[in-house]
């Protein structure tokens, strides 16, 4: 067995040969850490030689009817439709927030899916007895495979109780090799793997500890590999840095074919499934999730959920239909002005862009003549929801003019828009469908950019 060093930058995974104090890469200083490579000639390392042909893009099958539904209609609408054969899924998320859990109740409702797809297509079929299922397009195992790396099977089995997941088919393997890993997914094949987490995976080929950028590089390169080969989608538990970034080289991020991730507050029921990267489907929708005892419940109806709590009619309240991928969902922006003691006032945000929210006390203290510069302001998104659209602008202009002026807006109102720097207020996408949600949860009065073209006619008009 023979051995070499090379150095990789924890931060952006650049490989040297010597030691430097600062990546060329990345710029990081003092982040190459020295690794040692064996270069084995062990079987589980050998490629098998297979041929590869020319192929026109109109002979390739199709994979899209070969998706494999999930049963959580939230979860199948951010992937896409399902899971698509062979992909490579990342799921990341703050310590705490679900992801274990939401990848727990994945395993028991598509191995139920599965089963259940499975019968009927047999039964309403007139094949052969000698057919098997993996001629109606699935895989013979209805096993899935769960690797805890991070917690033991009894700690899992504990959380699994907590749920109500029986687990009949759920195989628990409490393993952090990555070689033995994939040894056991090709042994048993089995339908679905989710691996818990990426960062506690290692190989004996390199020398860095679980979590380096070798270490997460190597073993989800190999899990990609041996998933595409067997067409299996696997699932990659990853942490993320305390910026909010997921943890590991940005190359584990161009492995992946999808990038998910679950949000919310600590302190808040709600939590949000966002794609960030899908090779095989939309990165623009939204999955909306409910902590409850009993794990995750989907949120069918989001608008209801973040409006529950609302009082009416109340200085500073406006309720703003957001648009989420193609799904609008209505929330309540909460607004509060109060003279400050400070000689600089405050502007604080939460669940709203801080930069956006001083750009718009600007607009509004210039083209209103509202004195703002003698006034702290303070915007919250209750629910734990966060807005990053450009049509809520209007939202939170109209918060700070109601509560300024003490005066709430008409009853059963809604408003939304963009608001540019000379005080214009300007269309957005979606109108249609923003407006047709909030007439449906009885919102009949819309302060639209239809209705009215600059902050100077709503403030005259509406409040």
């Amino acid at each position: 067995m023979k051995s070499y060093t090379k150095y990789i930058c924890q931060k952006c995974g650049y490989e040297s040969a010597q030691w430097l104090g600062k990546c060329p890469n990345c710029g990081e200083w003092n982040s190459l850490v020295e690794t040692v490579v064996q270069k084995t000639e062990d079987r589980r390392l050998k490629t098998e030689a297979e041929e590869v042909r020319l192929q026109k893009l109109s002979e390739i099958k199709s994979l899209s009817q070969k998706r494999i539904t999930t049963g959580i209609g939230e979860f199948d609408r951010v992937l896409g439709d399902g899971l698509v054969p062979g992909s490579i899924i990342l799921l990341a998320g703050d310590p705490g927030i679900g992801k274990s859990t939401l990848l727990l109740q994945l395993t028991e409702s598509v191995n139920s899916k599965h089963e259940a797809r499975n019968s009927k297509q047999i039964q309403n079929s007139n094949l052969k007895n000698s057919k098997t299922v993996s001629d109606f397009g699935f895989r013979n195992s209805d096993l899935v495979l769960y690797v805890c790396g991070e917690e033991s099977p009894e700690q899992v089995k504990l959380h699994a109780q907590r749920m109500g997941i029986k687990g009949e088919n759920l195989l628990l393997f409490p393993q952090t090799d990555v070689d033995t890993i994939c040894e056991q997914i090709e042994e048993i094949k089995p339908l679905l793997v989710v691996i818990d987490s990426i960062q506690t995976l290692t190989t004996s080929d390199l020398s860095g500890t679980a979590g380096s950028v070798g270490q997460v590089r190597e073993s989800a390169a190999r899990l990609a590999k041996i998933g595409k080969k067997l067409g299996i989608p696997i699932f990659l538990i990853g942490h993320v840095t305390k910026e909010g970034a997921i943890a590991g080289p940005m190359v584990l991020e161009h492995l992946v074919d999808t990038i998910l991730f679950l949000e919310g507050e600590r302190f808040y029921a709600a939590r949000t499934l966002r794609s960030f990267k899908n090779r095989f489907g939309p990165t623009d929708e939204v999955g909306v999730f409910q902590m409850k005892e009993e794990g995750l419940v989907e949120v069918k109806n989001p608008s209801e959920l973040f409006l529950q709590e609302r009082e009416k009619e109340t200085p500073g309240s406006v309720v703003v239909p957001i648009l989420e991928g193609t799904r609008p969902i209505l929330v309540e922006i909460q607004g509060l002005v109060s003279q400050t003691s400070l000689a600089f006032p405050r502007r604080v945000a939460s669940g709203f862009d801080q930069n956006r929210l001083s750009i718009l006390a600007a607009v509004i203290a210039k083209r209103l003549s509202l004195p703002l510069y003698g006034w702290d302001i303070f915007i919250n998104v209750p629910g734990g929801l966060r807005i990053k659209e450009p049509a809520a602008d209007l939202g939170v202009a109209l918060a700070i003019i109601s509560s300024f002026k003490n005066k709430p807006l008409p009853a059963k109102s809604f408003a939304f828009g963009e608001v540019g720097l000379l005080g214009e207020i300007r269309k957005v996408v979606g109108e249609e469908k923003r407006v047709k949600e909030a007439k449906r949860l009885g919102f009949s009065y819309g302060i639209t950019p239809q209705a009215c073209k600059s902050l100077l006619q709503t403030n005259k008009n509406f409040v």
